[in-house]
């Protein structure tokens, strides 16, 4: 596996606030407690961390329920034992490639600090309770071609259902199976989506069941929040936070203040019809307001409350030791902002650390990178960009060198006749510099016109063009932000996740190019 390391901010997307997370944390670093790039960070993360044994204890319970005998599970109800933590929607197939990624960085880590002498364990935390069904019913593959196919499950969700509890009644499997024919281990990879996607079953539980099938060497421990006993565990937080709201959306307004003042964005819009809760009763999940008319009887029923996404990582670490949260770009701009809430309800935060980011390229992918003098930032643009890109590359070199010379010989005569002509009519030279533009215009018009031929005249090429651009930069979106997991494993075995987990390298936030 060759692999090549990609500055994050080559990438096509990359918010301002996370660039500078990574490589100018002094920047950002009011906006969080711990620097992720300080080897010290996870050992005060850890010594701040008091987390009493009867919680521990329901937890571990809980685990055992969902996950079975583990144990990782007997590792995390003993004291002391610290949780990174990672998670994810429950989308169809697994959601976006990067959901694996963030199991693989969360698992390194816990390793790692195992190595070290700190007890750790990796926890996947399953977002079952997000309703927005239309993020998560859709996945992405791709076929022989590398060009993209979209998969849909078959559901008829209530308004605002908790996406987790939506129960399938066909899952597509059968077009996934079209899409991978010609892969070698497309077999292998049905198998265990029909395992994990049976008509009745759950998306969350679906979810879990196939991430847990693909990952399963990693130890990794699933956590379902709308567990009955992780809610139960869950009330006395949300009661707390609940009775403090006011003054919490306070907090979080200014904190979107100061990160728009510091040339940010603000992930979650926070104004004066924000909240921090949902109703959660019936099987639906419904928006509470500081100003409704019931909102003060939740006071007694906590545990019909549902976090939002920026009080959602507190409550999960009120729930669990967690000593690091694994999270992406857009995780990583909500703990800009949680972190107020952090402060304020359990006076301490886990340290934030970027997952591992790939690209994955096959052999004819870098063969034809390498033929066409492209990078990976170069196909990330518009398909018709890319075409020129490689158009460019199949004019003859000869005409490449005589365009260019041409270009600086021209430019050249011109600039001494217009010297020339100043000295003699300073409006003639005026003339002549408007003229000059207009012929180096012509002559890279012509240049322009001339690699379009080249392009119009091999077919394979524009076959090409479409191949790289349907593998790195599908419907312009990164390859990890679009699409599922499974292509990949069926071109490249089930033992993918194993090798990717050898180029997990915490100590570099830079993404990777590996070719297979």
């Amino acid at each position: 596996m060759e692999a090549q390391c990609l500055p994050q901010h080559r990438l096509p997307g990359i918010s301002r606030l996370f660039a500078d997370y990574l490589t100018h944390f002094d920047r950002v670093e009011r906006f969080y407690r711990h620097n992720p790039f300080d080897p010290a960070s996870l050992e005060r993360a850890a010594a701040e961390i008091q987390y009493p044994q009867d919680r521990r204890s329901a937890m571990a319970e809980a685990l055992r329920a969902a996950n079975g005998p583990s144990p990782w599970i007997d590792l995390f109800e003993q004291p002391g034992t610290v949780a990174v933590v990672t998670g994810q929607q429950v989308g169809l197939f697994g959601g976006p490639a990067y959901t694996i990624y963030k199991a693989l960085t969360a698992a390194r880590l816990a390793s790692r600090l195992r190595d070290s002498g700190q007890p750790a364990v990796a926890i996947f935390w399953l977002a079952t309770e997000d309703h927005d069904y239309e993020e998560i019913r859709r996945a992405w593959t791709f076929d022989a071609n590398r060009q993209p196919v979209s998969l849909e499950v078959g559901a008829t969700p209530k308004q605002g259902q908790p996406a987790g509890t939506v129960v399938i009644e066909h899952s597509p499997v059968e077009s996934l199976r079209a899409a991978l024919a010609e892969f070698p281990f497309a077999a292998e990879v049905i198998a265990k989506v029909e395992r994990a996607y049976q008509p009745g079953e759950t998306l969350g539980r679906a979810f879990a069941n196939l991430i847990r099938d693909l990952l399963a060497p990693f130890g990794l421990i699933f956590l379902d929040p709308l567990d009955p006993q992780v809610r139960d565990t869950a009330s006395p937080f949300l009661a707390l936070a609940f009775e403090k709201a006011a003054s919490l959306l306070d907090a979080l307004k200014t904190r979107s203040q100061e990160l728009e003042a510091a040339g940010y964005h603000s992930q979650v819009l926070v104004d004066g019809r924000s909240h921090m809760f949902f109703h959660l009763a019936d099987g639906v999940r419904r928006t509470l307001r500081l100003g409704d008319p019931d909102f003060a009887d939740f006071s007694q029923r906590p545990h019909a409350l549902s976090p939002n996404a920026l009080l959602r990582p507190v409550m999960q670490d009120y729930l669990l030791p967690t000593v690091a949260y694994v999270g992406g770009p857009a995780e990583i701009a909500y703990l800009g902002q949680s972190h107020v809430l952090y402060e304020k309800l359990l006076g301490r935060m886990p340290v934030s650390i970027p997952r591992a980011g790939f690209t994955l390229l096959d052999s004819r992918g870098r063969k034809l990178l390498d033929r066409y003098r492209l990078s990976v930032p170069d196909v990330t643009v518009h398909r018709e960009t890319l075409k020129e890109h490689i158009s460019a590359a199949l004019v003859p070199v000869v005409l490449e060198k005589h365009f260019a010379s041409a270009n600086d010989q021209i430019g050249r005569n011109v600039d001494t006749l217009i010297a020339d002509l100043l000295r003699f009519d300073p409006s003639l030279a005026k003339a002549m510099k408007k003229s000059r533009a207009k012929i180096l215009y012509q002559l890279d018009r012509m240049a322009k016109k001339t690699a379009r031929e080249a392009l119009r005249r091999d077919e394979r090429a524009q076959a090409e063009a479409a191949y790289l651009g349907g593998l790195l930069y599908p419907h312009e979106h990164l390859q990890e932000r679009f699409y599922s997991m499974l292509p990949f494993l069926a071109q490249h075995g089930l033992d993918l996740p194993a090798r990717l987990y050898e180029h997990v390298h915490l100590d570099c936030p830079d993404h990777q190019v590996l070719t297979l």
